[in-house]
């Protein structure tokens, strides 16, 4: 009995669920068709589109201050936050290796203007005397070689040969007789006063032994020396007299004979064809040198000198600027946003970030669709995320002419906008939001977006009007100025014409001169 209960109770509770899922299904259904099939008429109105879109507080001028070449930083004269003039220092980096390259260049510059000047300058009464006389000098020794020697020529040569001669015939002499200067008797003279001494010698020694003494001592040791003096005696006289000096003579006398007779030959035989080109050469050269001093320098060999100038010009002022650049100074007035250098360090990079504090602009990204909407002096209003009740009166100032970024998919152009708040904090990158009028139009044919289907591939736009039987015909239309909530159709219906509004459809997704970023 229980459990045809439990069955019967459970067979009414699975019909109770499915009578509720059928009546939620049919309430949700018929909610879904009533929201499709809801309807709106065409009508003739007012409309006014506007713009927002949002961007950032920018400077149009910024600069990243660098090092030009890496040298230490001997003074850090600014810090974040600070604000600066034009030409107010910045960084100042070591200078004594660019002021040696200074006075280098300028040591270079100086030198070339010397040489130009000395160039430039006309030949001096010396100069032409000295080249003058250097050319009669060539002159008269070509004219010697042609003549041929004179007879005075040949007598010094002779002479010159004579005397050399006689001289060799001295120094033979001189020799012989030293070979012949020791004879028999020397020899034997001085054998007996070898052996003379040398009997002294012995008696002293005896002497000395018998009775030791001091001046038996001395009388030994004299008579020892007078021995060896005469064995030296007795050997130099064995050997033989010294010959060598007189031998060195007899041989400088005989080339001193062969030189002046080769010089003798020489000159009888007068001048060869080799030394008379030579002569030629000299005369020709000297003659040159003559007329180029009095011609004066050629027209590429000033410029040349000149362009030697102008070179030393540019070097000295390329370390002139270098000189400057390591004195880092602000280009504007503005505000230092970063410093990357301490004293002491070497700088060879950025050292300096400075922002235009005075130059600040609202910068929106704008998609391609809404571009045509924006011109220059539009009237705008702004406000900033940081002071949102604050609404600031502005206008656009520029367009940008090319996209921002041209690899993105989605195609955006930079507008400016003109930023005064001079009561407001300067806070570079601080978020802003813009709104603009962008078009009105007056007594025009108006429907709500949401009738609206666009079709983006193809560029075009439908709306689903209601036939005379109820159902819709779908119609191709134009479009116009858009707001938020309505859109101008310039062909396609008629006032009074009843549409479908499907309310699924995004409004962002039409397209026209409408809104953008909303």
């Amino acid at each position: 009995m229980n459990r045809k209960r439990w069955v019967v109770v459970g067979t009414i509770t699975t019909v109770l669920i499915a009578a509720l899922f059928y009546a939620n299904w049919s309430t949700t259904n018929n909610s879904a068709q009533a929201q499709v099939e809801a309807t709106a008429v065409a009508f003739i109105g007012d409309l006014s589109a506007s713009a927002t879109a949002s961007g950032q507080v920018l400077p149009q001028r910024e600069a990243v201050l660098t090092a030009s070449t890496a040298a230490r930083v001997t003074e850090v004269a600014v810090r974040l936050g600070d604000a600066v003039q034009p030409g107010d220092l910045l960084v100042q980096l070591d200078t004594t290796d660019l002021q040696f390259d200074l006075a280098n260049a300028a040591q270079s510059l100086t030198l070339a203007q010397v040489r130009l000047a000395d160039l430039q300058a006309p030949a001096s009464d010396a100069a032409i005397a000295s080249a003058e006389a250097a050319l009669a000098s060539a002159q008269a020794q070509l004219d010697d070689l042609l003549a041929g020697p004179s007879s005075t020529e040949i007598a010094l040569g002779e002479a010159s040969v004579a005397s050399a001669q006689a001289q060799l015939n001295s120094s033979v002499a001189d020799l012989n007789s030293s070979q012949n200067s020791t004879s028999q008797s020397q020899i034997t003279a001085a054998e007996a006063n070898l052996l003379a001494a040398q009997q002294q010698l012995d008696r002293a020694v005896e002497v000395n032994e018998e009775n030791p003494n001091e001046a038996n001592h001395q009388a030994r040791l004299q008579a020892e020396q007078a021995v060896a003096n005469a064995q030296a005696q007795l050997d130099a006289l064995l050997a033989g007299p010294s010959v060598s000096a007189a031998q060195s003579s007899v041989a400088a006398a005989s080339a001193r004979v062969d030189g002046s007779q080769i010089d003798l030959d020489s000159t009888l035989a007068g001048a060869t064809a080799a030394d008379i080109a030579s002569a030629e050469a000299a005369v020709a050269q000297q003659e040159a040198n003559l007329a180029k001093l009095l011609a004066g320098p050629t027209a590429e060999e000033i410029r040349a000198a000149e362009a030697e100038v102008t070179q030393a010009e540019l070097s000295l002022a390329d370390a002139e600027a270098a000189l400057a650049d390591a004195s880092i100074v602000a280009p504007f007035a503005g505000v230092v946003t970063a410093v990357y250098v301490d004293q002491g360090e070497i700088a060879s990079g950025p050292v300096v970030e400075l922002v235009d504090s005075r130059s600040l602009q609202v910068v929106l990204s704008v998609d391609e669709v809404d571009i045509g909407s924006f011109a220059v002096q539009q009237p705008a209003t702004i406000t900033l995320e940081a002071w949102p009740d604050r609404e600031l009166d502005s206008e656009v100032v520029a367009i940008a002419p090319s996209a921002s970024d041209a690899s993105s998919a989605l195609v955006t152009y930079d507008v400016h906008l003109a930023y005064r708040a001079d009561d407001l904090p300067t806070l570079i990158g601080l978020t802003a939001n813009a709104s603009l009028i962008t078009a009105e139009r007056d007594d025009v044919l108006l429907v709500p977006n949401a009738t609206i289907t666009p079709d983006r591939a193809a560029g075009k736009y439908y709306v689903d009007v209601q036939q005379a039987d109820g159902s819709f015909r779908q119609v191709e239309v134009s479009l116009g100025l858009r707001d938020s909530e309505n859109t101008q159709i310039t062909a396609g219906l008629a006032e009074g014409d009843v549409l479908r509004l499907v309310t699924s459809q995004p409004t962002e997704e039409i397209g026209g001169q409408g809104p953008f970023g909303e």
